[in-house]
C-alpha cells in the first residue's frame, strides 16, 4: 500500500474511534465489518477507501475533520478549524457581520494591550492573541460568504 493510503487509512481509523464505532455505523449504513475493511491495512483492503459522503457524515459528528485535515496536508494546505457549532444559522447578513466584526477586533486589541502592558507577551498570552485573530478571521469569512451570497 502507498504511504498516501496508509496515512489516509490511519486518520479514517481515527474518524471511526472519534465518532465511535456503534454510532458511525448508523450515521454511515455501514457495518462494523465494512468500517473496519476502510481503514484497515492488510493487503486484500489497501484499495478500499471510505466514500466521501460516510466522511462528511462522520466529520459532521466528529470533534476534528481527521480525513480532511489528512488531506489538506498531503497537499501542503493549512485548515482552521471552526470549533463554533451554532444551533441556528444566523441570518443577520453583512450588517451583523460588521458588528461583529469591529467586537472582535474590540476584543483583540484590548487582549493586545493587556499582553503587552509589562513590555512581554508570554506563551498563553501568544495564545489568547491567536484565538482571538481566529475567530477575527472566521468572521472575515462569514462576511464574504454573506457578500458572496449577496452578489449572487
Amino acid at each position: 500500500m502507498s504511504v498516501v493510503g496508509s496515512y489516509l487509512k490511519k486518520h479514517s481509523e481515527a474518524l471511526v474511534k472519534d465518532v465511535g464505532i456503534e454510532a458511525a455505523c448508523e450515521l454511515t449504513g455501514k457495518s462494523k465489518a465494512t468500517l473496519g475493511r476502510y481503514y484497515s491495512a492488510h493487503d486484500e483492503h489497501g484499495d478500499r477507501f471510505m466514500p466521501i459522503d460516510a466522511v462528511a457524515a462522520l466529520e459532521e459528528a466528529a470533534s476534528y475533520p481527521h480525513v480532511t485535515a489528512a488531506l489538506a496536508e498531503l497537499k501542503g494546505i493549512t485548515l482552521s478549524h471552526d470549533e463554533r457549532r451554532r444551533n441556528a444559522s444566523e441570518s443577520g447578513g453583512v450588517n451583523s457581520d460588521v458588528i461583529a466584526l469591529s467586537q472582535r477586533f474590540a476584543v483583540l486589541m484590548a487582549e493586545y494591550s493587556q499582553s503587552i502592558a509589562d513590555g512581554i507577551i508570554t506563551m498563553n498570552e501568544a495564545r489568547r492573541l491567536l484565538r482571538e485573530t481566529l475567530a477575527l478571521q472566521q468572521v472575515l469569512v462569514d462576511m464574504k460568504l454573506h457578500l458572496e451570497e449577496e452578489a449572487s
